[in-house]
């Protein structure tokens, strides 16, 4: 039981050591984030994704394989006071995510308390017309995605319109923008209380969006000009405020209309989607290469990283 024990505190110790280094990182990446909506969602959730690849990868094998079962070390108060800090971390953001799942499905259930089921064109989500004092359209929920739109923002648009703006939240539906938002706000890392993270997130919205666009401008002109003008009515009618801490998708939740409008306008979203894809291929050569260099030097490097563990329990008050 004190294999166990001493293991567990000695992999919070190393989570919430690589989540600092980590999120030291992103803040200076940060300033100058990339432009695509995969890489600065990728970027957000780095520090949380390194440090638990690092122990469930790295840190658990060394230790099961280099660590004798026979003798175990005392629990030094350094190492004991990191591994606290990172359960509380990893509790906080726990709870985070718990929150804002429980809100999204507190809004789901007041919107459609009284709603009724409704056809729309190009919606591959259930949807349904509600009555609510403010029009919306709005994608609600992660594992089962339903659109929800007000009476009245459907009685303010045209068939048309309605159509491009369920085409737009369908793509956030397959995109899984929800459940990105979801992850960001349960994200276990110190970057969490910093400007930049707020920025990152705000960017990934914006990026979210252009992203939705593009998927739902497939069909032509007529479907570009639709969408243009059911964002600038849209724009006018619903709440401003967006809410990308909870797994809500709203037609205008990213904000920058000025600009989607004039990409849809202007038809420029086809470059942008073939150079979102030359970077995606890009970066996944860079993770294939990055895969294959630790599987040839797997072995030494847990033996290294055991070596680095001892060395501190030894020397760490």
């Amino acid at each position: 039981m004190s294999y166990i024990a001493h293991a567990a505190t000695l992999a919070l110790a190393w989570f919430i050591a690589v989540n600092a280094v980590s999120s030291l990182a992103v803040l200076g990446l940060a300033a100058r984030p990339p432009r695509a909506a995969p890489h600065l969602l990728a970027l957000r959730l780095l520090p949380g994704a390194i440090s638990v690849a690092f122990v469930a990868a790295l840190f658990l094998p060394s230790y099961w394989a280099f660590e004798p079962r026979d003798y175990v070390e005392g629990f030094d108060v350094t190492i004991t006071l990191l591994a606290v800090a990172a359960a509380a971390m990893i509790a906080a953001a726990a709870a985070r995510g718990a929150q804002a799942w429980r809100r999204a499905q507190w809004r789901a259930r007041v919107w459609t308390s009284a709603s009724a089921p409704v056809e729309i064109d190009l919606c591959d989500a259930p949807a349904f017309a509600v009555d609510t004092p403010e029009p919306m359209m709005a994608l609600v929920g992660v594992l089962r995605p339903r659109l929800i739109v007000t009476r009245g923002l459907m009685a303010a648009l045209t068939p048309e319109e309605i159509a491009a703006g369920a085409a737009h939240e369908a793509a956030h539906g397959r995109a899984r923008d929800n459940l990105a938002r979801l992850a960001m706000r349960a994200a276990p890392d110190f970057l969490h209380w910093t400007r930049a993270a707020r920025r990152l997130e705000q960017r990934w919205a914006a990026a979210a969006e252009y992203r939705a666009d593009a998927a739902a401008i497939g069909r032509g002109s007529g479907a570009r000009l639709a969408l243009a003008s059911a964002l600038v009515k849209a724009a006018r009618l619903m709440p401003s405020t967006p809410l990308v801490n909870e797994p809500v998708s709203t037609l205008v939740c990213g904000g920058e209309i000025a600009g989607r409008v004039e990409r849809l306008i202007a038809d420029s979203g086809a470059a942008a989607t073939a150079n979102a894809r030359s970077h995606r291929l890009r970066w996944i050569a860079l993770a294939a290469l990055g895969a294959a260099a630790v599987a040839l030097t797997y072995v030494p490097l847990l033996a290294a990283i055991h070596g680095v563990t001892e060395i501190l329990v030894q020397r760490l008050p």
